[in-house]
């Protein structure tokens, strides 16, 4: 079925990729292509034929379409083509019970579950400006009732979306990061490049043929 399409292609090496969506019709490549996650469908898209890719788009959900061809704006190695534009997102007044709610729900990757970022108003991409984040480890440390804008992680410096892969992984490994927020010049967050969307582009093409083969 289209979901578990979806999962499929998010795994396969970019020629796999193409090669089965080139298969599909419009209307079914489009109904995929929503249920991928934006970073891994904008990868995907960028691979495509100008006209395809275009003729898609067009028939997208408007919202998923729209981070899309936000994330085709950017090199693909850089911090805002390498970004998701799903992150877990609150308000200083949220409090840690309605953060655990929220990273908790199965459609949350893992690498997105890690942690929660503060915003101002609007809580979706593009956002109002960013305040910090809040590792889930640190959510565990205190009561439900907690505000959010008391436990803040102020001192993790976000990244512009043209920050090169070079220094996004030497940032996530020097603070031990599994998601590092992406904001504009405005201060406002735009999306989250995490570890997982790192390794992808640091280790070799055939890393997955490797691993099955045992090695």
């Amino acid at each position: 079925d289209d979901e578990r399409l979806a999962d499929v292609l998010e795994e396969l090496p970019e020629e796999e990729q193409i090669e089965i969506v080139q298969d599909l019709d419009d209307e079914r490549a489009a109904e995929v292509l929503d249920l991928m996650q934006p970073d891994d469908a904008a990868d995907l898209m960028q691979n495509l034929p100008e006209d395809r890719a275009e003729a898609i788009l067009d028939l997208m959900d408007e919202e998923e379409a729209e981070d899309i061809r936000r994330l085709m704006q950017f090199d693909e190695l850089t911090a805002g083509g390498l970004m998701t534009t799903e992150p877990v997102i609150c308000s200083a007044d949220a409090t840690v019970a309605e953060a655990m709610a929220l990273i908790r729900r199965k459609e949350v990757a893992p690498a997105l579950a890690a942690s929660v970022f503060v915003t101002l108003p609007p809580f979706e991409t593009v956002t109002g400006r960013y305040l910090g984040m809040v590792h889930f480890q640190r959510l565990l440390r205190y009561p439900p009732h907690e505000r959010l804008g008391t436990i803040l992680d102020t001192e993790i410096e976000p990244v512009s979306p043209e920050t090169h892969i070079s220094k996004i992984h030497r940032t996530l490994a020097n603070y031990n990061l599994v998601a590092l927020p992406v904001i504009d010049k405005e201060n406002r967050l735009i999306g989250v490049v995490t570890v997982d969307d790192v390794l992808d582009h640091l280790l070799p093409d055939d890393w997955r043929t490797e691993d099955e083969g045992g090695i």
